[in-house]
């Protein structure tokens, strides 16, 4: 399984940023921008807790594992993988939709925040931001916590070891 780039997540903030601020700036000229609903920060709130508390579930069950405690309870391999690809699908999903509301946010800021409502708008804007930029960390700390000491190796071109 590959790891996010952050490269990547960054190139598709940025697009989608360029593109939600041209469109809002269209949309304006044409009729009343959509709003941000409050909902967007708070549900991308609730992923990025969730991807935490995974993470530090398998973190803590590794280490138990690792140090041999009695009646620590392994970490299944495919229940691992699922989270990762469900941290990875959030992490990309999370950096389109912060480059959406983020554009968004920015033309309010620059052309519409003397009017109360979108001042309302361009603060729940930030605030789905803030939680997005919070998925992408939780997934990237989900990942890492799910790597497993040999692909480090398999990276670099060096064969893996085996240890039996």
């Amino acid at each position: 399984m590959k790891t996010l780039r952050i490269r990547t997540l960054a190139g598709i903030f940025v697009v989608a940023g360029v593109l939600s601020w041209a469109a809002a700036k269209l949309w304006d000229t044409f009729g009343t921008l959509p709003g941000v609903p409050l909902a967007a920060p708070v549900v991308l709130a609730l992923i990025a807790v969730a991807l935490f508390a995974t993470a530090l579930s398998i973190r803590s069950r590794l280490r138990a594992q690792r140090e041999r405690q009695p009646g620590a309870k392994g970490v299944d391999p495919l229940a691992a993988a699922r989270a990762v690809v469900f941290g990875q699908a959030s992490a990309l999903v999370a950096s389109l939709v912060v480059g959406m509301y983020g554009g968004t946010g920015i033309f309010l800021v620059m052309y519409k925040l003397d009017m109360d409502p979108r001042r309302e708008q361009a603060i729940y804007a930030g605030l789905a931001v803030l939680a997005g930029v919070a998925v992408v960390a939780a997934a990237l700390f989900l990942e890492r916590v799910c790597k497993l000491p040999d692909d480090e190796d398999r990276h670099r071109g060096a064969p893996a070891q085996r240890t039996r």
